[in-house]
């Protein structure tokens, strides 16, 4: 679903809101509310039921969703007092006031030659453009270890370079067995060991099949069977 709205395009196949050709900044929650907003409109959401769709099986207090819809209305420059965009009502829930339009016009990207991931277990994380905290807070990726810290470690994806740095963690963050120390850049098939939680740092190139580099490698080095 692509849509134009006060000045802004909402999208959400590529999970971006922008205002021109500037990205809006969002927290994964708070645009998590806005799609769940524009999706329910021009229903009011009660307050319970934002509760159930964006911490299902977690108790959170009132003023997550609070500081939520406060993050929103800064980031679409949205005025509390007068709304335009999400309207409140008062001791219920919120709903999307603004007008909206289908977009036709694509939407500027500047798309990176490669895609950077982490596997985990059976999960797999795509790291975006910019920072990716990793924690035991459920605002960040959540690792439930209690050897984790809330605010662990993070990784920062700029370009086709991507470098990780522990956040003052008590159990420290390792790369192919050694301490994290400021920034460290990583590369293709780094093991990463955040508390006691590891994963595989993977770069993988844009192609019509796409493949991890060292993948590429390895396949560029292999020599033809003779054949019998």
């Amino acid at each position: 679903m692509r849509l134009r709205f006060a000045g802004c395009v909402f999208d959400s196949d590529t999970r971006e809101v922008r205002r021109g050709a500037a990205r809006v900044e969002l927290s994964p929650k708070a645009f998590e509310l806005l799609e769940l907003l524009i999706e329910s409109r021009p229903r009011v959401l009660p307050k319970q039921e934002i509760h159930e769709r964006l911490w299902p099986g977690v108790f959170v207090s009132d003023a997550s969703l609070s500081n939520l819809v406060a993050e929103l209305r800064a980031a679409l420059k949205d005025d509390a007092h007068e709304p335009s965009i999400v309207r409140t009502v008062h001791r219920f829930g919120y709903g999307f006031v603004a007008r909206t339009d289908p977009d036709s016009v694509p939407i500027p990207k500047l798309v990176p030659p490669v895609l950077h991931k982490l596997l985990w277990e059976s999960r797999e994380v795509e790291l975006s453009a910019g920072e990716t905290v990793f924690g035991r807070d459920r605002s960040v990726v959540w690792i439930d270890d209690p050897s984790v810290s809330r605010r662990h470690a993070r990784i920062r994806v700029e370009g086709d370079r991507a470098t990780i740095r522990d956040l003052g963690s008590k159990n420290g963050t390792m790369v192919n067995g050694a301490p994290v120390d400021g920034d460290r850049a990583l590369d293709d098939g780094d093991e990463i060991q955040i508390g006691r939680a590891k994963m595989t740092f993977h770069v993988l190139t844009q192609t019509g099949s796409t493949q991890t580099a060292s993948s590429l490698h390895r396949q560029a080095k292999r020599k033809p069977r003779s054949r019998s």
